[in-house]
């Protein structure tokens, strides 16, 4: 295989600002019969690791890709796997890359579980027994344990694998009730937080945050409980010294749409305060909408002030990331979408389309029959608190065009002592924007993914399976699958299939 690797910089004009932007790309050709997007896990300043499974006649293979920042190839080799398994997900902890592997055909085999030295390649392969059969939707590995997140019959449950002795155990204090597996997170210490999303006996949706111990035992259960009139729908935990945690969430009326953020601040014996911030009260939330109709919104928001009452807006929020940054500075991204439907032709069967996990009927209309066709993103959230859970600031980003048929995040934030830094990836184009605190640095910048060649051609369709993520320093990269053509081409032919990545660098 030949890898090309192109230096390309430019100078990108944005609406407030000018920002000198470099790319430099790589390209991987596939193969015939590859249709699968290379994964990628950043490696900050050590690189960057490529993986992927090929399928086989008699064995499957993971290629494993390490480069370094410049591209050049640092090792790369395949392992063999058998022929029953599928990936499921990687991650790095430590000097290695972790890969998680399943039967595709028996629920009840075990997980195999590989970690891969990111020094030489050199793995070592573990089998993880399962004890139950359950769909797995979260990975995390600490210096003492494996830990897979997932659902058996729509509830939640953590199994829990000790590397030092090899043995399983789900861990203690799940409940048989439906819910929402909303973090596994763990810190320095091995120490463990769980936070699920369920009805309590009140059958209002309350938060459970359970704390283990690195040999995951439990040590504290918190059953973080909202006002009469609300319900807690989502949570994510910081850990803070001394045993504090900082919890941060959407809440609403109901459970499917949110009306606003919350943030509680827990004490080590568990005792805790919920602050609650309506959509209402951001300064910068409606800032997505056109100008005019932004204008009305104000309007009325302030007409029910006067009056003493407060508008209830009601969003569907998925909460991306809760980090801290800086001295007790908090930050929370959140995206808002809604479902969107349209009428397509007659030629298409009636039945039921699937989505996030729930099978929704087609609906007949004499129009024909209304299906759903995707999730439409509006805008992006970021809002700062400080350690006692008081709103600092708030902002928000635009976000165009973008619809899926799996939610995902998009945008991806990048925190620094005095500005935060938006990006997302859309039809091979990076928009980006700098904010501080409420405030604009840069507004909305568009840049292309470049080729590294004037004569490539790419359409609109010719980028697909994108991704875009922090690397290090000021830098990002992007990635995907392009068929890239040849300009002034009659035949319209495909030249190249490559799989793509470019490093970006804003200065």
């Amino acid at each position: 295989m030949r890898i090309k690797i192109f230096f390309i910089a430019f100078v990108l004009l944005s609406v407030t600002a000018f920002a000198q932007v470099r790319q430099v790309r790589f390209e991987l050709p596939l193969r015939a019969n590859q249709n699968e997007a290379y994964k990628t896990i950043p490696l900050g300043g050590e690189g960057i690791f490529l993986y992927t499974l090929f399928y086989g006649p008699e064995e499957n293979a993971i290629e494993a890709i390490r480069l370094d920042t410049t591209f050049t190839n640092v090792w790369r080799g395949f392992i063999s796997v058998k022929k029953n398994l599928f990936l499921i997900t990687a991650l790095r902890f430590g000097d290695d890359i972790f890969i998680l592997l399943k039967d595709r055909f028996n629920p009840l085999a075990e997980f195999t579980v590989m970690s891969v030295s990111l020094e030489n390649g050199n793995y070592v392969s573990r089998l993880v027994k399962t004890l139950i059969a359950f769909q797995p939707t979260q990975f995390l590995v600490t210096k003492e344990s494996i830990l897979i997140g997932g659902y058996f019959n729509y509830r939640p449950l953590v199994l829990f694998y000790s590397i030092l002795s090899g043995q399983s155990k789900i861990l203690p204090g799940f409940f048989n009730d439906i819910g929402e597996l909303d973090q596994v997170r763990a810190d320095d210490d091995g120490n463990i937080d769980i936070v699920v999303s369920a009805r309590s006996v009140t059958r209002r949706r309350s938060l459970w945050i359970r704390n283990y111990d690195k040999n995951g035992d439990l040590s504290k259960t918190i059953l973080l409980q909202p006002d009469d009139d609300k319900n807690l729908i989502y949570g994510r935990s910081v850990g803070q010294p001394g045993g504090n945690q900082i919890v941060c969430g959407v809440y609403g009326r109901y459970t499917e749409y949110s009306r606003g953020v919350f943030v509680a601040n827990i004490d080590p014996y568990g005792e805790y305060a919920i602050k609650y911030y309506n959509y209402a009260d951001l300064n910068r939330f409606f800032n997505y909408m056109k100008a005019k109709r932004e204008k009305r919104v104000r309007e009325r928001i302030e007409r029910r002030k006067v009056k003493g009452k407060k508008m209830k807006f009601n969003y569907r929020l998925m909460v991306d990331e809760f980090l801290q940054y800086g001295d007790n500075q908090f930050l929370m991204l959140g995206e808002a979408f809604y479902p969107h439907y349209s009428y397509p032709s007659r030629s298409v069967p009636y039945g039921s389309t699937y989505m996030g996990g729930r099978t929704n009927s087609l609906m007949n209309s004499s129009r024909g029959d209304l299906v759903f066709d995707g999730y439409q993103y509006t805008h992006a959230v970021v809002i700062g608190f400080d350690k006692d859970g008081n709103l600092s600031w708030d902002n928000s980003f635009e976000i165009n065009d973008v619809r899926t048929m799996n939610l995902e995040q998009f945008v991806k934030v990048h925190p620094e002592k005095n500005k935060v830094s938006l990006f997302y990836l859309f039809d091979n184009v990076v928009r980006s924007k700098v904010i501080q605190g409420s405030e604009v640095v840069e507004g909305k910048a568009y840049d292309q993914i470049n080729t590294g060649s004037e004569d490539d051609l790419v359409k609109e369709r010719d980028t697909q399976q994108t991704k875009l993520d922090y690397w290090y320093g000021h830098t990002f990269y992007a990635s995907g699958i392009q068929h890239i053509r040849k300009k002034n081409d009659q035949t319209g032919a495909v030249r190249r299939r490559v799989f793509f990545i470019n490093k970006i660098a804003y200065k």
